[in-house]
């Protein structure tokens, strides 16, 4: 299998949605690895199967970003200055030093310092944050509205970052700031059917989205963003090798896809406000 060199994948599509998937990389440059320990080369806090999971969206005529490097590279959903998004909470950085269950990432004397911080910015932050902001702004200036859904998934129990077990399906919306009163109650209203299924869901809990859902989400310019954290166990084997579960995944993706019709939906309604 050879490994991919591009900083990101890209599908336009043809509707003003978009899905970025920041933590669905796998892939960590032979330099970097290097210098790595046992543990981050299991690449275990990687969003897994994304693109899989979210196989319906081009047929949607969703546009979207996919990350192709590991967040153990750079992480790119935290602001590009590494201030703690969840103030007093532990959480891990830009580059991150150590695993959700930390483990140390690096070698003895292997962390990186401020000029390869520097570097990864420059050659991986950026290029994908340009491609998104890019997106949005043709969006908006193609539909009269962009749509944005930051697409994460997360280990159910880590204890690190929250007591006991994670809901199935966590939206967050800066804790209010990033779309729309209405639109929040409309994906809401989605999780609550859900739970029909067996879904648990919560609405800017433990995750009220990233740096990316804070930081594009300006519903006073008709950008609306939404973050979705979803717990692992919905569509996959949660240990090594953390291997897809169809049967689970075919059981959750109904409710996703409702997820991005509402999304849909809110944008042909709202395109000339």
């Amino acid at each position: 299998m050879s490994l991919p060199v591009e900083k990101f994948l890209f599908h336009r599509g043809r509707l003003p949605l978009l899905v970025s998937m920041p933590h669905a990389g796998e892939y960590i440059p032979p330099d970097i690895a290097a210098g790595m320990s046992a543990a981050a080369l299991e690449i275990a806090d990687t969003d897994w199967h994304m693109p899989r999971l979210y196989d319906f969206l081009q047929e949607l005529g969703a546009s979207v970003l996919v990350a192709t490097h590991s967040r153990y590279v750079i992480d790119l959903n935290r602001p590009e200055d590494n201030v703690n998004l969840y103030p007093g909470q532990d959480t891990t950085g830009l580059c991150p030093l150590d695993t959700f269950h930390k483990q140390a990432l690096y070698q003895a004397g292997k962390n990186p310092d401020e000029a390869e911080v520097q570097r990864r910015i420059t050659q991986y932050w950026r290029p994908y944050h340009q491609q998104l902001e890019q997106e949005l702004q043709r969006m908006r200036a193609e539909h009269g509205v962009a749509m944005l859904w930051d697409a994460h998934s997360i280990a159910s129990v880590v204890p690190r970052f929250f007591e006991g077990r994670l809901p199935d399906l966590n939206l967050g919306t800066g804790a209010g700031s990033s779309c729309a009163p209405e639109l929040t109650q409309q994906l809401q209203a989605i999780a609550a059917q859900a739970a029909e299924a067996g879904y648990s869901h919560a609405v800017n809990g433990r995750f009220k989205g990233g740096h990316i859902t804070r930081h594009y989400g300006k519903p006073q310019q008709n950008i609306h963003a939404v973050q979705l954290e979803q717990a692992q166990l919905t569509y996959m084997e949660e240990q090594l090798p953390f291997a897809f579960d169809e049967q689970r995944a075919a059981q959750v993706r109904p409710t996703l896809r409702r997820f991005m019709e509402v999304m849909l939906a809110w944008a042909e309604s709202h395109a000339s406000d």
